[in-house]
């Protein structure tokens, strides 16, 4: 795949991609003869743990972090979960922040429904 489609598959931008390849974050794609990126599975496969990480909203320094432990092998394994669990913690709590968020704006448009409800009658 060229990295037009990569980055259209993936929903980021080619500068994008380009960075974490400059930086390490995915190895270095093999060109096609005109000297084109041709990403291949195993990339495709790096890049959508990338994406769902950054989501989460890992930072590239603990990314960066957690695929160095990674590649140490499985005595990192303990490590790399802890990243894991620091990062499901953090969701978890900002889960909890808009779901308070929606409850208090709910509660706001049940009373607005209720205040208007009173003036049409």
């Amino acid at each position: 795949m060229t990295i037009k489609e990569v980055s259209e598959k993936f929903h980021m931008t080619a500068d994008t991609l380009r960075y974490y390849e400059k930086i390490g974050l995915i190895d270095p794609v093999k060109r096609n003869a005109s000297g084109v990126r041709d990403y291949q599975e195993a990339d495709l496969k790096r890049i959508e743990f990338l994406r769902c990480m950054r989501l989460s909203g890992l930072s590239i320094g603990m990314l960066t972090k957690y695929l160095e432990l990674s590649d140490q092998g499985d005595e990192t394994i303990g490590q790399r979960k802890e990243i894991l669990l620091q990062q499901r913690a953090e969701i978890l709590a900002k889960m909890q922040e808009l779901q308070d968020t929606l409850d208090h704006l709910n509660h706001k448009i049940d009373t607005y429904d209720e205040k208007i409800g009173k003036k049409i009658s």
